[in-house]
């Protein structure tokens, strides 16, 4: 399905239509004569046959290249072709026979007046190079349309498959939390269960978008951090800071949950006291994350890395150039440091 033009591209394909049209005046060796050359009808054959040129570029476009080119069938399309463009060159001659000697008026070009022979070379030779540009441009301009699409896709396709790998990661680690509630026999498990099906919420509802704001994801970040309290408890001191204005600002969305769920994974720990610091800066052109852990004596089987791994791959995707991803890992504690650039 051919996407909805934008009012820019229709912008575009207008002036160019109305360009294209005008090429046989601009093309006048006697541009003082317009009133003349309107009115003869070697002109007005030359305008039809521009026009059909165009009517027959956007058939290419639209129907004869996906329809029987990009299905590979290439001989049907080669006949429909050569039929279009038998169409365009005789159509103008059924529309305009030429006047009789007395009806005829007076013509710039006093070689166009004389006899003309039944096939003149020079015309159809003319007409099949035009012809041939406007199937090769409609040609190439779909075939540039197909690419950006399959990009755009391949683009999607992507995009989809990361945030597959977030989403199952974070509702193993929370119901992990909330299960060692139940263990425990709080009296938080309830709120816990509620926190995390609003943030469900908002992984089902807002998360599949594109783009969310700000606010969505920092309200989303702060219900993750709260479920992790409720967990931890008093073993686990969080310093969380947020400066600036959030509102009007847009993020792709769980994109800096996985820096947090590192930071607990690796850095909080039931048997011993936990710290973690994170600070978030809004400005009116980038965003800072900072999320600061000290290491802990937990029980991984494993580092696979596969969060941060995950951040970095949607971020050459989505801020191509557009941000500054950073790791310091000491003996002491792991920082990770992100700034997003707005545009």
């Amino acid at each position: 399905m051919t996407k909805k033009l934008s009012w820019k591209e229709l912008g575009l394909h207008v002036m160019g239509t109305v360009a294209f049209l005008a090429l046989p005046i601009l093309f006048n060796p006697r541009p003082n004569d317009l009133n003349q050359l309107l009115h003869n009808f070697r002109t007005l054959q030359e305008v039809i046959t521009y026009l059909l040129m165009i009517v027959f570029f956007y058939v290419n476009y639209y129907t004869l290249i996906p329809t029987f080119f990009f299905t590979r069938k290439y001989s049907k399309y080669t006949i429909l072709a050569i039929l279009c463009f038998v169409f365009v060159v005789l159509m103008p001659d059924l529309l305009t026979p030429e006047p009789p000697p007395e009806l005829h008026f007076p013509s710039p070009f006093p070689d166009r007046d004389r006899p003309r022979p039944i096939i003149n070379i020079m015309h159809f030779g003319q007409n099949l190079f035009l012809f041939l540009i406007v199937l090769f441009f409609s040609l190439m301009a779909r075939m540039s349309n197909r690419w950006k699409q399959a990009e755009k896709d391949r683009f999607n396709a992507e995009i989809a498959y990361l945030k597959a790998q977030i989403n199952p990661h974070f509702l193993f680690n929370t119901l992990n939390g909330i299960y060692a509630l139940a263990l425990q026999k709080s009296n938080d498990t309830a709120n816990a269960v509620v926190k995390l099906s609003n943030m469900m919420r908002y992984v089902l509802t807002e998360a599949s978008a594109e783009w969310v704001s700000l606010d969505k994801e920092l309200e989303y970040l702060k219900n993750y951090i709260e479920l992790q309290h409720l967990r931890f408890g008093s073993s686990l001191q969080l310093n969380l800071s947020i400066t600036g204005d959030a509102s009007g600002k847009q993020i792709a969305p769980m994109l800096i949950i996985p820096l947090i769920e590192n930071a607990f994974k690796y850095g909080v720990s039931p048997e011993e006291l936990s710290e973690i610091t994170l600070h978030i800066s809004i400005e009116q052109s980038q965003i800072n994350f900072t999320v600061v852990n000290k290491k802990v004596n937990v029980r991984v089987v494993e580092k696979t890395g596969l969060g941060l791994q995950n951040v970095r791959q949607r971020l050459a995707l989505i801020y191509p150039n557009l941000h500054e991803f950073t790791v310091t890992d000491t003996s002491i504690d792991f920082t990770a440091s992100l700034t997003l650039l707005q545009l």
